[in-house]
């Protein structure tokens, strides 16, 4: 049955679009958590006040890895969704192929086009054929370091200025029953491996790994470095105090009974959710404190094709909830709540807290590219899965560690 039914009510301005008739449209995604949530709220909030569509919510459970799989299948299945948020980058490159994705390019052509994306490598992953098949509404970077005030303060210790610090900080924390590392169960260690190669390895390595996908610079000195890293932190990590969503390590942090953690900075949603206050309750290392330029990602929306028949007004209000996702009003309401850079800088961004100021500081430095941009969704599974048995099997070494690590590349496209 269809969730996108259209309603019989009269719409307010249309943001561009010329329906009178409002419609319902069935939007998928995998914001879940108390700041996403309230985030995505605002995103309805603006569509419904400002066009007079209704935005059906339909949230997934299991982030990317266990979302992605139900919103593929439905389009596939010919049950498509309305519109759905999906990663910025290439996880959507065969829905694009084989047809299933609505072509934004007459919208992009409408509005005179997207110049006002503050980087415009954030569009190389919503390209294809020359045509516009989705678009950011954020930039999401995994590369950040949140610290506990609370714990430092139990160790006497002042909070860590980098990496370095932090990881000398570990016997003291450990001593006064501090874990040093939070850290929630599942997808969550997947990233930790980027950041660590951004941070310690710098902006060369990523782009050789992730851009060129060069064997060689994986069984190199820098990328080793990366590898003994992530040796030494699972090292502090317990099995028995892994918490089960990244939200939870947020708490662990306020509260001080874990110092750390590696999360991308929409954890810092739930950390303002919680009332947490950034150089007051938590510090947040960009680039691990080490580095000045963060890995570019994020979300993106996508319009799945709809079936032949479709309501004119479902096809409106798909097309005016793209305009509306991407307008000032928008981006402004909905990041401030997630904890993400806008994708645009056109508008008022004094009330960002400090996490996101330090962000938009490096933002003129560019942005490095992240694997959801650069690699496939079969590779990025296969790095996944390993990261996630490197974890729990300390039998894998550093050797091994590499060697797989260099393989997968090796077989990138």
């Amino acid at each position: 049955m269809k969730k996108f039914a259209v309603v019989a009510a009269m719409a307010t301005a249309l943001l561009g679009s010329a329906s009178a008739i409002a419609a319902d449209l069935e939007v998928t995604h995998w914001w879940t958590s108390a700041g996403e949530a309230a985030a995505v709220a605002e995103f309805a909030r603006v569509f419904e006040e400002t066009t007079g569509n209704h935005w059906v919510d339909s949230a997934l459970a299991g982030s990317g890895s266990g979302a992605n799989p139900v919103i593929i299948s439905r389009i596939i299945g010919g049950d498509p969704m309305g519109a759905t948020m999906m990663n910025t980058g290439r996880d959507a490159e065969e829905l694009i192929q084989a047809g299933l994705m609505r072509d934004l390019t007459p919208i992009v052509e409408e509005m005179g086009g997207l110049d006002f994306y503050v980087d415009q490598s954030l569009l190389d992953g919503c390209r294809y054929d020359g045509k516009i098949y989705c678009f950011p509404v954020n930039i999401h970077s995994w590369d950040w370091l949140w610290l506990s005030t609370a714990a430092y303060e139990k160790i006497g210790q002042p909070v860590p200025k980098d990496w370095n610090e932090y990881v000398a900080s570990w016997p003291a924390l450990q001593e006064a029953g501090i874990l040093p590392f939070g850290l929630a169960t599942g997808w969550p260690f997947s990233g930790i491996p980027g950041v660590l190669m951004a941070g310690l390895g710098g902006s060369d390595l990523v782009l050789a790994v992730n851009r060129d996908k060069s064997v060689d610079a994986v069984r190199g000195p820098e990328f080793r470095k990366v590898a003994e890293a992530l040796d030494a932190l699972r090292g502090v990590l317990s099995p028995d105090m892994m918490v089960p969503a990244f939200a939870d390590v947020g708490t662990q942090l306020l509260e001080g009974t874990a110092a750390g953690n590696i999360h991308g900075d929409w954890l810092q949603g739930d950390l303002q959710v919680a009332g947490g206050v950034p150089g007051e309750d938590y510090e947040c290392l960009p680039a691990l404190g080490l580095g000045d330029q963060l890995s570019g990602g994020g979300d993106s929306f996508y319009f799945p094709v709809l079936p032949e028949g479709t309501d004119q007004a479902v096809l409106d209000a798909q097309t005016a909830l793209a305009k509306t996702l991407i307008s000032p009003e928008a981006q402004l309401a909905f990041n401030l709540k997630k904890g993400s850079m806008p994708i645009r800088t056109d508008i008022d961004l004094s009330g960002a807290n400090a996490c996101m100021q330090k962000a938009l500081g490096m933002l003129g430095n560019g942005l490095l590219p992240s694997g959801d941009f650069s690699l496939s969704s079969d590779i990025q599974q296969q790095l996944q899965d390993l990261n996630t048995e490197f974890l729990d099997d300390d039998g894998i070494t550093v050797d091994d560690y590499v060697e797989r690590y260099a393989s997968i590349i090796e077989s990138a496209e």
